[in-house]
């Protein structure tokens, strides 16, 4: 018998976040996650009308495949898996690990050549813009490691911040800053180590309640291109490429981050940085405000929607809020504002509109934790 949390979870991917309709083809991509979940899945679409397609992944084999890559062979399996890609209306990709460093040894040119070959050529141009997806962890040992919490314990945590929440609720509660955004120009972050401005001026603004990302809750926009000015130093722990990057820090110039330091991995920050011309360049600026998620774990879809956080992205803009940038590089990098790391504020043209991880303005009080929270 299926997990009844299993088939919960199933049912809020397939019925609220893709909505699947009727005779829609969906790509499920399972990566080290039980075989019960890829069966609920399954189970799920078809009970809608939909046409599941399935492709199951193992982290040792995708790092085996990344050291062996030429550019030949990596614009092959781009072009395959693109060309299914653009077959499906619908994604869900539910992505375990066994161990979060597996590719903290694959040569850098070698990423590259995935990064550019596959992931942007597929995900970032076809199946974030042509499709509606879904991604989601699945919960392991070492995430529960991460979050300090025992395995039992991480994985009840884990269905609760992911389909214990009421988005519809939370969807309500973020009209009132999606308007307000809107009509924002000028950005002022202010706290420990940061003291950044920018403008949002004519960016679009995305409100994200359970649609795009298990867990959920937070709203992007993007900076003006050119616009950033000033310096900001992260306080959560970033994992990418394998490496974890601690006390990150970043000054701008005009837009481009001229000065890139995280202590002892600072010189491969720079050479993530170098990646090409937009990886300097932001591409995206986002509010946290998962009432259920309130420490970082190292793991970015669940750190990004801490509430109180907020997250400012090198690399690669969404066309929904898009200030131009192009990057084969997207690195969600966050900092909270709660008081226990020090507070912080955020000032909407003059305006302080959240101070130390809570929204002041009373039309945004609903999105605070409290508001949030199942009683």
């Amino acid at each position: 018998m299926l997990d009844p949390r299993m088939q919960r979870l199933a049912e809020l991917l397939v019925r609220h976040s893709v909505r699947v309709q009727p005779g829609e083809k969906v790509l499920i991509e399972a990566y080290d996650i039980p075989t019960d979940m890829t069966v609920a899945l399954i189970k799920a679409v078809a009970a809608v009308g939909g046409q599941p397609l399935v492709s199951t992944y193992q982290q040792p084999v995708l790092r085996a495949l990344y050291q062996a890559a030429s550019a030949d062979q990596m614009q092959l399996i781009g072009a395959v898996e693109r060309q299914r890609m653009e077959g499906v209306q619908c994604y869900i990709g539910m992505r375990g690990s066994h161990n979060t460093s597996e590719m903290s040894d694959v040569p850098r040119e070698k990423m590259d050549l995935y990064e550019r070959h596959w992931w942007n050529h597929v995900h970032s141009q076809v199946r974030v813009p042509k499709t509606k997806w879904v991604v989601l962890r699945w919960p392991s040992p070492a995430m529960a490691q991460s979050a300090g919490m025992s395995t039992e314990a991480f994985e009840d945590y884990y269905f609760n911040v992911c389909a214990g929440v009421d988005y519809d609720a939370m969807q309500r509660a973020m009209e009132p800053l999606e308007a307000l955004m809107r009509r924002t120009d000028q950005v002022h972050i202010k706290g420990p180590g940061t003291d950044l401005r920018f403008s949002i001026k004519g960016i679009g603004v995305v409100p994200c309640f359970g649609e795009r990302n298990i867990p959920d809750g937070e709203i992007y926009t993007c900076p003006v291109k050119t616009s950033v000015e000033g310096y900001i130093t992260y306080n959560c722990e970033t994992l990418y490429r394998g490496t974890l990057f601690t006390n990150v820090h970043f000054a701008f110039d005009q837009g481009k981050i001229v000065k890139a330091e995280a202590g002892a991995n600072t010189a491969k920050l720079n050479e993530i940085l170098d990646s090409d011309e937009g990886a300097r360049y932001l591409g995206e600026w986002s509010f946290g405000v998962n009432p259920y998620i309130s420490n970082p774990m190292r793991d970015t879809l669940f750190d990004e929607k801490i509430a109180g956080s907020f997250h400012l992205t090198p690399g690669q803009c969404y066309k929904e809020a898009s200030n131009g940038n192009d990057s084969q590089i997207h690195w969600d990098i966050v900092c909270r504002q709660d008081p226990a790391v020090g507070g912080g504020e955020i000032w909407f043209d003059g305006v302080l509109i959240r101070k130390d991880g809570r929204f002041v303005l009373p039309e945004l009080q609903g999105l605070n934790p409290e508001a949030l929270t199942r009683a």
